[in-house]
């Protein structure tokens, strides 16, 4: 009778009903790639790549910045620089209010100095959750002054390259900044400083047309997209089929675009070998 009493009657769950877990939320992620199930403070200590197939998982400005500079060294610049609406597009001003709650970003780059392994750096980072990256008018001026401010304090640059390109809803004014970008990295170059470039997945567009494939230096993640035109745009352009891969970092390496690729695990230390050796 005590047996009878102490067994546990299964619940049915009915078609309204959900099927709710003690998991609190974000303790585990889903690798998109081989859709395993990893555990969040795993997937953290792996530097955001999946300990299953070696997906690399985009990551956010903020993270990327906790990742590669001394603790606590990082100082933003340009941050009072904020988006207008140059073209009267619509809903354009309500696409980046939205962007900033999501994020906790105010724009697509985050600009400053910090220090790798005590030496000072100029660095900028993009984010691709942010509009996908893409380069406006805030973006273009943040990194032309990020080059200029480096010129002027004699200050190696590290740019964390990471955009879908030219953002559409500020047309010319958008396309202006390649230009504007190269001329900053010109300028910075003859004055003899070093400009590491890291190229994350996605580099396309207007930001590859520019800074981002001027760097002294041009470092890429594994398996990490970079190109100017998307592969079905220059396929029906061509009339041609093209490579396997053709526009992934391994590709670009082998045909002379990038100088190496460098996994996470390594990249501070790549980083630091570059800044202290120049």
């Amino acid at each position: 009778m005590l047996k009878e009493m102490l067994k546990k009657t299964p619940k049915r769950i009915g078609k309204n009903e959900s099927n709710k877990s003690n998991v609190p939320d974000g303790m585990f992620m889903r690798c998109p790639k081989c859709k395993e199930i990893i555990y969040s403070e795993d997937l953290v200590a792996n530097k955001y790549v999946c300990p299953k197939c070696e997906h690399y998982f985009r990551i956010n400005a903020k993270q990327r910045i906790e990742m590669v500079l001394d603790r606590g060294s990082f100082v933003e610049w340009d941050k009072e620089i904020v988006t207008d609406n140059p073209l009267q597009f619509p809903n354009y001003i309500e696409k980046i209010e939205k962007a900033q709650k999501l994020t906790g970003l105010d724009e697509a780059v985050i600009t400053g100095k910090g220090t790798i392994k005590g030496k000072e750096v100029a660095i900028g980072v993009m984010s691709a959750d942010f509009i996908m990256g893409s380069m406006g008018s805030v973006v273009g001026e943040r990194i032309t002054r990020l080059f200029e401010k480096a010129t002027e304090e004699k200050l190696p640059v590290v740019m964390f390259c990471c955009s879908g390109g030219a953002r559409m809803q500020e047309g010319t004014v958008s396309l202006m900044q390649m230009a504007k970008t190269s001329q900053a990295v010109k300028r910075h170059d003859e004055a003899g400083l070093l400009y590491v470039s890291v190229l994350t997945d996605p580099t396309t567009g207007g930001v590859t047309a520019s800074f981002a494939m001027l760097g002294d230096v041009i470092i890429a993640e594994p398996g990490a997209l970079i190109g100017f035109a998307g592969q079905r745009v220059i396929e029906q352009t061509i009339h041609q089929k093209l490579p396997e891969g053709f526009q992934r970092a391994e590709f670009l390496l082998k045909h002379g675009f990038i100088d190496k690729i460098v996994t996470r695990t390594r990249l501070k230390k790549t980083l630091e070998f570059l800044i202290l050796s120049n």
